[in-house]
């Protein structure tokens, strides 16, 4: 089974969410954790604080900006998740990723 790399918990905390949004934060943290082992082909965990900084990132960006889905994302978002994601692409050994 695979491991997650966020909890709820991380996510929400990371958003500073405390009203009712689960379902929204849950499909967020699922799509940031899909998108980057899409990318990267390395399956992550919680233990790489690299990869969660990571998916707390898109997760930000996606739920901040969702009213612009579609629209150019910010050029400063765009430099930090592609400078961690050539990192996590290339540093990982996809057999003992952790």
């Amino acid at each position: 089974m695979k491991m997650a790399i966020l909890t709820l918990e991380e996510a929400k905390e990371w958003l500073r969410v405390d009203d009712d949004e689960d379902g929204i934060i849950e499909i967020l943290k699922g799509a940031a954790e899909t998108y980057l082992h899409n990318a990267v082909e390395v399956e992550f965990d919680g233990t790489n604080q690299l990869a969660k900084l990571y998916c707390l990132v898109l997760c930000a960006d996606w739920y901040e900006n969702r009213d612009l889905i579609g629209q150019q994302p910010s050029d400063k978002v765009r430099f930090t998740v592609q400078s961690i994601m050539t990192q996590l692409q290339y540093a990982y050994d996809p057999t003992n990723a952790g």
